[in-house]
């Protein structure tokens, strides 16, 4: 069986690869996995899977004919806060997929924001038509439960990722605290200012060496670089590409401060404890879940000082998932892994 797997893969973004990775490690044997990519050649380097460019009309055409199946792989791919194409170019590929026969499988998804009637009707027809359906929160499964469409509820899927070694990280000085910031329209000149300022102080106070973790390069890696400087000889910029690696990073922190939706989940899937800097409703939604301290955004603390202090506090006094908590996101997290078993046969 050769399944298609659709995502925003190939562009550089460690939370998507992450998924796709512990896709690829959850489809049955029997599965041939065929990928589309927006840079299909680092793609097939890093997995050895079969991979057309996902903006290719006609090779994708050609994939789609190819494949019995076609898997929405994972995050929040129907949704148009931030493209109103997005909806369109997924549904549309699935509703191509139903109606030339393929299986189709909406794997591991967060729905939504959907602000226009359009695109809540193709979700509503693209997802009712799916062979099964996964989703990794309440307010997704509601939605799904609004519209009649029966679904599998459980935790995001890199819960359950398998985290590398990272080489080099134990030489680095400890106890350490990871950073995860992206840019974002919420994250003014202001807000990073003063979250650098809050974070000097944090340092200084207990001493930790910061690890900044830009999870996408091209959005990251210049917020890590404006604050490297004000951290001179106590923190590092730390680039690292592979999911398992990306992970298995937070083995070696104690605490993680994140934008990052994924570096949130990896971080407190190894143990960590976790304040969360959410711009985005799947944050808030993974905060109430796990009862995650954290700010939205748009609404932080003017003042340095009370931010510092509210993290020291946290690196005090905060504590971790249980290990007994952990475990049972992952195991739960595995049911994603039994929707693939069951769909796919």
């Amino acid at each position: 069986m050769r399944a298609l797997l659709s995502g925003y893969y190939g562009k550089g973004n460690g939370g998507d690869e992450a998924l796709l990775a512990t896709l690829l490690q959850m489809l049955p044997p029997h599965v041939t996995p065929v990928v589309l990519s927006g840079d299909p050649e680092q793609t097939r380097d890093r997995y050895g899977v079969e991979v057309y460019d996902r903006m290719a009309v006609l090779p994708v055409m050609q994939a789609l004919r190819s494949c019995d199946a076609l898997i929405w792989g994972g995050g929040s791919l129907i949704q148009d806060a931030t493209s109103a194409v997005s909806p369109f170019y997924y549904g549309g590929m699935m509703a191509l997929a139903q109606k030339i026969g393929l299986k189709t499988i909406a794997w591991a998804q967060g729905i939504g924001p959907l602000k226009r009637p359009v695109t809540r009707w193709l979700a509503r027809q693209t997802f009712g038509n799916c062979t099964k359906v996964s989703v990794r929160d309440h307010t997704s499964a509601a939605m799904l439960a609004d519209w009649q469409i029966p679904c599998i509820l459980a935790p995001d899927p890199v819960w359950a990722l398998e985290g590398s070694s990272v080489p080099g990280l134990w030489d680095l000085p400890a106890p350490r605290v990871a950073v995860t910031l992206r840019s974002h329209p919420q994250l003014t000149q202001t807000r990073l200012a003063n979250l650098t300022r809050a974070l000097v102080d944090f340092q200084q106070a207990t001493q930790t060496f910061i690890l900044l973790l830009p999870f996408q390069q091209r959005q990251d890696l210049h917020i890590a670089q404006l604050i490297q400087p004000q951290l001179k000889d106590v923190s590092q910029i730390m680039c690292l590409e592979e999911p398992q690696l990306l992970k298995g990073v937070f083995r070696g922190v104690e605490m993680a401060i994140g934008m990052r939706l994924h570096s949130l989940i990896m971080a407190a899937s190894e143990g960590c404890r976790c304040f969360a800097l959410s711009y985005d409703p799947k944050i808030n939604r993974l905060m109430e879940d796990l009862d995650m301290p954290g700010w939205n955004l748009a609404t932080l603390p003017d003042d340095p000082n009370l931010i510092g202090k509210t993290w020291i506090e946290h690196y005090a006094n905060g504590n971790p998932l249980s290990p007994e908590t952990t475990q049972s996101l992952v195991d739960r997290a595995l049911m994603h892994r039994d929707v693939l078993s069951e769909a796919l046969g």
